[in-house]
Formats: C-alpha cells, structure tokens, sequence
C-alpha cells in the first residue's frame, strides 16, 4: 500500500528559533532584576561580597550549563534534569532528581508572595504585613483558579521595561558615587573583598543564596524541537544566557555596594535593594524600582504558581503522588484547580511562618541537586561511556558538581534539614508505590501550554 499523503502526516513544531532568539528567551526568562530581589540576605550573608558571591556562582552555573546544552542535545525533545539522570544513572535517581524539582516549583510561589508582600508595605506600611500576605496569596490563587495566563508579549514588554529602569539605576548611583567622597582605588575594589570582614564561609553562604539570580536559564533546553541547530545552538544560548546574566547582575550588584557599603544596615534587608536606589536616586528612584520589583514579583509569582499545579498534576496523572486529587481536571476552565489550591495553601502558610531567606536557601536547595543530577549524568554519558576519553567531558561536569555540592553544602543547617525532610517524605512514597522502585517510575513531565 501508498504510505499516507504528506499532508496527513501529523503537525510538528517548526524550527524557527535562531542563537539570538533562544539568548532573549533566557534572559526573559531570568528576568533582568534577578539579583535585585536577593541582593539584602546575599550581602548580609556574605559580609558585604555581595558582587563575589555573584560570580562565584555564575562559574558555577556556567559549568552546569555546558552540562544541560550537551545533555540537550542528547535529548532534544525531553530536556529536564529527571530525564538526564532517569536515563544516563539509573531511574530512581531520576525520580529523586524531579521531586527536588517539585520542591523547586512549590516554593517559588512562596517567596514570591513574601517579597510581592514586604515592597507593598514600603507604599502602605500602616497595613499588616500578614494582611498583604493573604491578599497575594488569595488574588494569585483565584486568577490561576480561573484560568488566567501571563502572555508571552506582556513578559517581554515587562523584561524591556525592567531594562530601562536598570540602566536608570546604574546611571544614578553612578552618578552618586561620583559625587560622594571615598578613599580611592580601595573603595572601588572593596565591594570585592574587604580585608576586615572577607570570610570564606561566608562567601560561600552568599553564594548559595546567589545561585537564586540564576534560576531559570535550563528553561533553554525546551526549545530544543523549535531551534535552529539545536545541538549547536541550545548549547551555546544556555552557555551565554548564564555568563550575560552574570554579568548584568554583577554589575547591578556592584553599583549598589558602591552606594550603600559595607557595614551599613539595611532599613529591611528583604527589599534592601529598593532602598539602595533611593539613596542612589532619591524617593522617585525608590518608587520605580519598587513598582517594578512589584510588578515583576506579582507575575513570576502567578506564573510559578500554575507552574507548580501543571507539575502536581502531571505526577497525579503518573500515580506519583494520589491521582484521585492531584491528577484531577476542573472541567469548565481546564485547569488543574485542587493542584492550584493546594499550592497557594502551602504558599499562604508558607509565607506567614518562613523568611524570605529560608525559602530561597530551600529552593536553592532543590535546584543546586537538580544541577549535580545534570552534571552527574553529563559525566556518565560524554566520558564514562565514550569510547574516546576527553580530558574537558571530564574536568567541565565534575568541576560543575563539585561547585554546586559545596554551595549546596554552604546552605544553612535549618534549610538543609527542612529540605531532607522534603526529600525523605518523596523517596519513602516513591519506594512504596513502586515497591521498592522495582516497578515503573513516574514522569515528572509538566504538561505544555496546550494541555491542562
């Protein structure tokens, strides 16, 4: 018999995104105010090497992100961190890599709340700080409920716009600094390392808080079946993405050492960074920078929160965790509606018990254990199993791991034990529903736009 006419042949995507295109994506993705929201508690961490901690961990991402462009490329159609380590280590792996994952989803709404709730009392302070935690919690959850989504052209709008308000800030506090008097060259290399407070512990504990400004730029690798090239391409955008994120962030980081030094107290370390442009630009500076750290929050917030719903639901429908709650479908909105409540429960508890720095440290957590996962399976396939050794698939994943293992052990002993606990609660239910992981894993998969 014919085979079928072409035109029968099922859709596929097109490969329409170039180099350029998939770099825009990341850094929309990241967003370009990235450090600003962590830039307090890394610099009161650190002991005021805010902008080292910075860099420290762009080489740390920079390795994991050679890591992800090659394992990409591997698995074009597949890019996730539980797939690398499912495949290439062994699927139990895999299954504790994505409930880390899982950890990663819950918590971003969380902080978002905390931080969208701390820069509204900065406008409002005669309001309750738990009052503005529950409106957060409560709008995001109802307009997820109601099937309501952030519009690919709104964020880039909102990127472009975040990019102005940047270059405004750097052009103030430099032309504060220039105005201030300081003590030469030491004061301009002092935000770099200061002799009387420099602390390798510390530095690193920064770091760890650091990798947060990073979070985001594996989301490259689901462009792989739209990509020109893509085993060129994914690779270097994700490689690029990391290393211009670094460089934006570190430049905004430096700037506000610069203008509010070491050793001065933040009027809140939470929303430090709206306070430093106020200094730097006066009350108008202050107000933009807060709207759009605001602005920018309230979105990710939104976002991350349907984004954590997809993920529940996708491991209800796999029977990870009961499918008769988690892998529901409300009918009239398509939307994964108990999943999407019962995430903005754990955010609005979540909120009102836990700081803004503990919940980052526990994403990081999550995240800094998906990127040794991904550079674990790096190491397996390009070195282990190639017949021809390559001294750089060598030194590039265990340089990765090794980095991210010690931020990951630089974390704050209360995170560390809050995010065991995470993982032991996944790993005990992943063993009894598969019966000692003998039986099939679970997906981990989140759904496309397409779907629920």
């Amino acid at each position: 018999m014919s085979s079928a006419p072409a035109s029968r042949a099922m859709p596929q995507l097109r490969r329409t995104l170039g180099l350029f295109d998939l770099i825009l994506y990341g850094l929309i993705v990241i967003q370009p105010t990235a450090p600003m929201p962590v830039y307090g508690v890394m610099s009161v961490r650190s002991h005021g090497h805010a902008i080292t901690a910075v860099l420290i961990a762009m080489v740390a991402m920079l390795f994991t992100a050679l890591s992800y462009g090659k394992m990409a490329s591997a698995y074009p159609s597949a890019g996730s961190a539980f797939t690398y380590v499912g495949r290439e280590i062994h699927p139990a792996l895999g299954y504790i890599t994505g409930w880390s994952m899982a950890m990663d989803y819950i918590l971003n709404p969380l902080i978002c709340i905390i931080l969208s709730s701390k820069c509204a009392l900065i406008f409002f302070p005669n309001i309750p700080y738990t009052v503005w935690v529950f409106a957060f919690a409560l709008s995001f959850t109802f307009l997820n409920s109601q099937g309501i989504k952030t519009s690919a052209k709104i964020n880039t709008v909102l990127a472009a716009v975040m990019g102005m308000v940047i270059i405004v800030f750097l052009t103030a506090a430099g032309r504060y600094v220039g105005l201030i008097p300081h003590d030469g060259v030491h004061f301009f290399t002092r935000p770099f390392y200061d002799p009387h407070t420099f602390s390798t512990r510390a530095v690193l504990g920064g770091t760890s808080l650091a990798v947060l400004t990073y979070i985001g730029f594996d989301g490259i690798s689901t462009l792989s079946e739209e990509a020109k090239n893509p085993r060129r391409n994914i690779l270097l955008a994700t490689v690029l993405v990391c290393f211009l994120t670094g460089l934006l962030a570190g430049t905004e980081v430096y700037a506000a050492q610069l203008v509010w030094p070491n050793g001065q107290p933040f009027p809140d370390v939470d929303t430090a960074f709206v306070h430093v442009a106020g200094r730097a630009g006066g009350p108008l500076l202050l107000t933009l920078i807060n709207i759009t750290l605001l602005v920018a929050t309230v979105g990710s917030g939104m976002g991350s929160q349907l984004g954590a719903a997809r993920l529940l639901y996708a491991m209800g429908r796999s029977n990870a965790i009961p499918n008769s709650f988690f892998g529901v479908i409300e009918p009239k909105h398509r939307i994964p509606r108990n999943n999407v409540l019962f995430v903005g429960a754990i955010a609005l508890i979540g909120a009102m018990m836990m700081s803004f720095e503990r919940g980052v440290e526990l994403l990081n957590f999550g995240a800094l254990l998906a990127f040794m996962g991904v550079n674990a399976s790096a190491f397996f396939r390009y070195y282990l199993r190639e017949a021809k050794k390559s001294a750089l698939n060598f030194i590039m994943p265990v340089a990765g791991f090794l980095i991210c293992l010690l931020l990951w052990f630089s974390l704050s002993w209360h995170a560390k034990l809050l995010g065991m606990v995470w993982m032991t609660v996944g790993i005990a239910y992943g063993a009894y529903n598969t019966r000692g992981f003998r039986r099939d894993l679970v997906d981990f998969d989140v759904p496309s736009s397409n779907e629920p």
